[in-house]
């Protein structure tokens, strides 16, 4: 996919962005194209060595961080009074049979955790500095929430079904712009657990990153694959 890479320098040159989920895959392919546009970046992520290596090249400030956890997610709040551009990449996948998932409740707590109550409090944070900037939020989410409920995905599905759901009822008050992408499978870390991945076909990291930075510029409510528009699915 090319670039309309003037439009794309305008939407990002000397704007304070932060991506969570980016010490790795979206998110730090999204941090590094963005860099190269001007971004004033803030990073977020778990692992510190390669979150390290993404501040270096970006000139990024980083933060260190596992957002489930309530303390990190009120630091992050108490430290971030401008932002321009908040891109909600941070989650977790889980695939698992209920019946293997009787005995974890965890499961259910950390999907929810990252997939939905860390985006949540993030945005009762930024929405106000959003609103100051005229800025927008990004968030990143699958293609799984336009389908109907699937086997063994029931924490995921859930989780990120959740947040966007709640986005969308926010959209119409906020005062900035409100864009979700839709993503298909893409071959990042996350999904590397779920062993029949690996022989299906998926979109790399890279393009999704440019997908994302499309949106900067062209404002759109929505991105997702055009062949979704050939499915039938339904909501529970």
């Amino acid at each position: 996919m090319r670039l309309q890479e003037q439009r794309l320098q305008q939407a990002v040159q000397g704007k304070t962005i932060l991506i969570t989920g980016a010490s790795s895959g979206i998110g730090r392919d999204t941090a590094l194209l963005l860099a190269r546009y001007g971004a004033k970046l803030i990073v977020v992520g778990r692992n510190e060595e390669r979150l390290r290596d993404v501040a270096m090249q970006t000139g990024a400030q980083m933060y260190v961080m596992d957002l489930r956890e309530e303390q990190n997610r009120q630091q992050l709040c108490r430290e971030i009074q401008q932002l321009d551009i908040f891109i909600n990449n941070a989650g977790i996948s889980i695939h698992r049979s209920i019946y293997d998932a009787l005995e974890r409740p965890h499961d259910f707590r950390r999907t929810m955790a990252i997939n939905y109550f860390a985006p949540v409090e993030l945005m009762l944070h930024f929405i106000p500095l959003l609103d100051a900037a005229q800025g927008q939020i990004v968030n990143v989410s699958t293609i799984n929430t336009k389908f109907r409920p699937m086997a063994k995905w029931s924490a995921y599905q859930a989780s990120k079904a959740a947040f966007d759901t709640w986005l969308r009822a926010v959209a119409p008050e906020v005062k900035h712009t409100v864009s979700t992408i839709y993503l298909p499978l893409v071959r990042t870390p996350m999904i590397a657990p779920t062993k029949q991945y690996e022989r299906m076909p998926a979109m790399s990291s890279e393009a999704a990153a440019k997908r994302i930075a499309r949106l900067l510029y062209t404002k759109k409510r929505e991105d997702q694959p055009w062949w979704l528009l050939f499915l039938r699915y339904v909501r529970p």
